[in-house]
């Protein structure tokens, strides 16, 4: 190993059920850098970290640390961490009814005669504090202690533990600039003693505040390591990206400008303390208008403050010229809005019940309890939409969780249509579906703009969004920055929107 290279990874390689998620990837920290380790997601950045630190294994490569002769393989994080590797992670995994001190030294407690030596830990712990600026008392029960201190405390225990490598793991996203510049300098400390930070964010602004490299990974694979000098920051959106336009028809060119502008919603000053800040925003009938920005800019958040996924703490909304109060998503769904959320999984399909109960489910949580749908009205419902978005099903009776990814998105797609909205959200409706789905899902997107239906449109694939969207918003880092539109509206005016700053 080279003289200041504290970590090596050579050639790693990680394959889950159908998917690589690491192929043949390499990643170099060295002693005193901060290394940003960015990509957008199913990059594969924390099937890394997890290899790194003993949460997956791998099938080919080598890790290698500097002081030890060996390869190391670290099968447990308590492996990692004997080998100087410690993770601090978004969601603290600290004991919140201990005191700090408590937490500093828990598992390895100072003791006397067999019982624990207080008096040392409180002292011990006071000087570790002080040493790393950390403003706060070793006796304090933890849960009173904010976020941010518990993250400082997190990382104050790896560093007395003696860690050569410290990961930290989207640790600013739940943090204020205040805390962010606190946490800032004690990196830059922490970096001067010659400890080695990879940090995985994806706040663009931060990278290029406090980062010295940064190492970008796509679809699992290693796109390149880069000074980040050397990087301005429209090709780092580039990289993480990818440029790789696929060669499907212009759809767009067959659908007509919008000759009138009636807004079917209007924001104004929205917004949701901790994760978007107050934005305006206007989506007209008839129109497709794109939410751009990298994973974490908040674009999803910005359109869960006016569905009322996230109730707005600011601002007023109006659907259809009248003011509203959404106070929580039905209020939405009665006002003529639908959302189909960016996790299928988890926000979207309900496993269990057929095709059919899946379909008609929303618009039954519309009319309510009281006027439940006939039995012909659903299998009707069903079958319109399973022949309309030409889902692959056996029957409508069928498990939805037996579909494909494809044909589950297409059910959830036909669950909102039959509530017949005038305003439909769509985060993301085809990620992880084939190709020719796609086409198929962007074309219904343009149909249903040209019968009047507003639409916002999500997706990280800027070639998606150039040939559905006929205006775009740009997020970044939880604040809309601007609106694109005609000449701008090309796959470069996307990336220098999204990167902001200097180029």
């Amino acid at each position: 190993m080279a003289d200041n290279v504290v970590l090596s990874m050579r050639d790693i390689s990680k394959t889950f059920p159908g998917v690589k998620a690491l192929q043949h990837v390499d990643f170099t920290l060295r002693k005193g850098e901060i290394h940003a380790l960015m990509g957008e997601n199913g990059a594969g950045k924390s099937t890394l970290i997890k290899v790194l630190t003993g949460v997956h294994d791998f099938e080919s490569g080598e890790i290698r640390m500097e002081g030890k002769a060996e390869p190391i393989i670290n099968k447990s994080p308590q492996d990692a961490q004997a080998n100087g590797i410690s993770t601090v992670y978004q969601e603290v995994n600290l004991c919140p009814n201990l005191t700090v001190a408590e937490n500093l030294f828990i598992g390895r407690e100072p003791r006397k005669m067999g019982f624990i030596d207080w008096k040392t830990m409180n002292k011990k712990s006071t000087e570790l504090l002080n040493e790393l600026g950390i403003d706060v008392e070793a006796t304090e029960t933890l849960e009173n202690v904010s976020l941010a201190k518990q993250q400082m405390i997190a990382i104050a225990r790896a560093v007395d533990m003696q860690c050569k490598v410290l990961i930290l793991d989207e640790p600013t996203s739940s943090l204020d600039d205040d805390e962010v510049a606190k946490l800032f300098k004690l990196m830059n400390r922490l970096k001067a003693e010659g400890v080695g930070i990879i940090f995985v964010t994806h706040f663009l602004e931060q990278v290029y505040e406090v980062c010295d490299r940064i190492t970008v990974l796509r679809n699992g694979e290693l796109v390149g390591e880069y000074p980040v000098k050397e990087l301005p920051r429209v090709m780092l959106v580039a990289k993480m990206m990818g440029k790789d336009f696929d060669d499907l028809a212009d759809i767009k060119s067959a659908h007509g400008e919008l000759k009138e502008f009636i807004p079917v919603i209007e924001a104004n000053g929205i917004g949701h303390k901790g994760t978007i800040k107050p934005f305006d925003f206007t989506v007209n009938k008839g129109e497709v208008v794109g939410l751009t920005g990298l994973l974490g800019s908040g674009r999803s958040e910005l359109v869960r403050a006016i569905y009322g996924a996230d109730k707005a703490d600011s601002g007023t909304l109006k659907v259809n010229g009248k003011e509203a109060k959404i106070k929580a998503p039905i209020d939405a769904m009665k006002l003529g809005m639908a959302y189909l959320p960016e996790d299928r999984k988890k926000d979207g399909i309900i496993a269990d019940l057929s095709v059919r109960e899946n379909i008609i489910i929303a618009l039954q949580a519309k009319r309510g309890m009281f006027r439940p749908m006939s039995r012909k009205e659903m299998d009707e419902a069903a079958d319109k939409y399973i022949e309309m978005l030409q889902v692959k099903t056996a029957s409508r009776e069928t498990p939805i969780k037996s579909l494909s990814g494809g044909n589950q998105q297409k059910v959830i797609i036909g669950r909102w249509l039959l509530t017949n909205p005038d305003y439909l959200i769509l985060d993301e409706p085809t990620r992880g579906i084939d190709i020719g789905t796609k086409t198929e899902i962007q074309k219904l997107v343009l149909d249903l703009a040209d019968q009047g239906m507003a639409v916002t449109f999500i997706s990280s694939e800027v070639e998606e969004m150039l040939r559905t969207c006929s205006r775009m918003a740009v997020l970044r880092d939880g604040k809309k920055v601007g609106e694109i539109s005609g000449n701008e509206l090309t796959q470069e005016g996307i990336m220098k929107a999204i990167a902001g700053g200097e180029e």
